[in-house]
């Protein structure tokens, strides 16, 4: 059944799914990132966007029993998965449904947040960090990792038809309302808010098909693809097309796929 407040990647089975492998290729830079902001047992840490809550169940491992994580979202297919998670592990999660604008944050209650691909969709990310910033105690951490060009995305050997259907991914992204790119605008965005930015580094991953990072992609096209066929932006005939060169590739010995480029900014307040 789709879900009435449904975002633009969905929130089937089918994405559930995709969210977890992305979540694995991923895994390792969030840990990173985390280690680098100083997130520990007994902090209270916001999960921006959670989702199903993968990140947010190791954020929860992270603070311990004496902490706490907040995991938001605007699906409440996802929260409820995320309450069941944080029910079966006895985890310190609290899941709320709500629209980032609507959200309700203590003034100085958050010790850090954590952020991925949610600020991507959004109309006015700065207004939203404003409000994450006003939660945050003094010093706390924002980690954030979001698109910095998505146009890097790629592959070699070049295949037409799968790079057409990347580009009206691309497309369709564009009419959502936010910028994907946003990674590139946080330096800007969190100066002006008077943080200080910390740490920040590209993330880029060229996937083989003998490694994890290739499934990033792949299952990507698999799910987002034939939703472009009701948005007008593909035909059935070109879905079909551009997964049977996807195959092609996966078969090509010495075959790479390079990833959309990545960024991630901690900035302290």
């Amino acid at each position: 059944m789709k879900e009435n407040n449904a975002y633009i990647l969905g929130t089937d089975t089918k994405e559930l799914h995709r969210l977890g492998v992305q979540h694995q290729v991923w895994a390792s830079e969030a840990q990173y990132g985390w280690s680098l902001a100083k997130f520990r047992e007994g902090q209270t840490l916001l999960d921006l966007g959670s989702g199903p809550g993968f990140c947010t169940q190791e954020l929860a491992y992270t603070v311990g029993v004496k902490g706490k994580v907040i995991g938001i979202d605007l699906s409440t297919a996802y929260i409820n998965h995320l309450k069941q998670i944080a029910a079966i592990h006895h985890l310190p999660i609290e899941g709320i449904v709500s629209d980032f604008n609507e959200m309700n944050l203590t003034p100085n209650s958050l010790d850090g947040m954590f952020c991925r691909w949610a600020l991507a969709w959004l109309s006015n990310p700065k207004e939203i960090l404003h409000k994450v910033y006003d939660a945050l105690k003094p010093g706390g951490k924002m980690v954030i990792h979001e698109y910095y060009d998505w146009s890097t995305h790629q592959t070699e050997p070049h295949k037409p038809k799968l790079t057409k259907a990347i580009h009206a991914a691309m497309q369709s992204f564009k009419g959502s309302g936010g910028e994907i790119n946003i990674g590139r605008e946080l330096p800007r965005i969190f100066q002006e808010l008077g943080m200080k930015v910390t740490h920040s580094r590209p993330m880029q991953k060229i996937a083989t098909v003998d490694n994890l990072s290739w499934q990033w992609p792949k299952t990507f096209y698999y799910s987002y693809f034939p939703r472009l066929i009701e948005a007008g932006l593909l035909t059935q005939e070109e879905v079909v097309e551009a997964l049977q060169e996807m195959a092609e590739l996966e078969s090509t010995p010495g075959a790479t796929l390079c990833c959309p480029l990545m960024i991630e900014v901690i900035a302290e307040k």
